[in-house]
C-alpha cells in the first residue's frame, strides 16, 4: 500500500487494533482532525462495514465504538469462543448490582438497608469487574463506596449511566448479554 491510508483504514485498524472501545477524541487524534470531523468518518466508516456485510459491526458503547460480531452471528461461532459464559447472575447479585448502578457511589451498609439483606455478592460483582471501590464515605468508619465499572457498561450494552432504564423497569437478567 503506498500513500496515505485512508481515514476508513485508520478508523478501522484503530478499532480492530484497541481492543476496546476508542472514543471520539482519540480517533481525532489518530486520524489529525477535529472531533466532529472524526464522529463524522466513524459515522460513514460504521455504514460501509454494514453495507459490505463483513461479518462483523461496529458499535457504540462506554462512550466509545469497537468493533463487534453481530449477535445473529454468534450462535455460529460458539467453537471459536473461549471462555464458556460465566453462569448467570443469581437474583441477589442482580439486585444488588441495581443498586450499585443506580445509588452509586453507596456503601456496603446501604446496600443492605435498600435490600433488606445481605450485600454479600459485592465480591461476585468485583471479581467479575461490574462493580469497583469508587472511594471511602466520610461516614464513621470512612466505609467503602462502590460504584459500577467500564466493564459493566460493556456487559450491559450501555455507552453510559443515563442509558440505564427507569428504575421501575429495572430488570438487569434480560439486559445482560449472553
Amino acid at each position: 500500500m503506498s500513500g496515505a491510508p485512508s481515514l476508513g483504514a485508520l478508523i478501522g485498524a484503530s478499532l480492530l487494533a484497541a481492543g476496546r472501545p476508542v472514543q471520539v477524541r482519540e480517533l481525532a487524534a489518530v486520524l489529525g482532525v477535529p472531533e466532529d470531523a472524526a464522529l463524522r468518518e466513524v459515522q460513514a466508516f460504521t455504514a460501509r462495514v454494514q453495507a459490505a456485510d463483513l461479518g462483523f459491526t461496529v458499535e457504540a458503547v462506554a462512550g466509545g465504538y469497537r468493533l463487534v460480531v453481530p449477535p445473529t452471528l454468534s450462535g455460529h461461532l460458539a467453537p471459536l469462543l473461549a471462555p464458556p459464559p460465566l453462569p448467570a447472575l443469581s437474583s441477589a447479585a442482580l439486585e444488588v448490582l441495581a443498586v450499585i448502578a443506580y445509588r452509586q457511589p453507596v456503601t456496603r451498609a446501604e446496600i443492605e438497608a435498600m435490600r433488606g439483606g445481605s450485600a454479600g455478592t459485592v465480591v461476585i460483582l468485583q471479581e467479575r469487574e461490574l462493580v469497583k471501590v469508587v472511594g471511602r464515605s466520610d461516614a464513621v468508619g470512612s466505609p467503602l463506596l462502590y460504584g459500577t465499572t467500564e466493564r459493566f457498561l460493556l456487559d450491559f450494552g450501555l455507552t453510559g449511566l443515563d442509558e440505564l432504564p427507569p428504575l421501575e423497569n429495572a430488570n438487569f437478567s434480560h439486559l445482560l448479554r449472553s
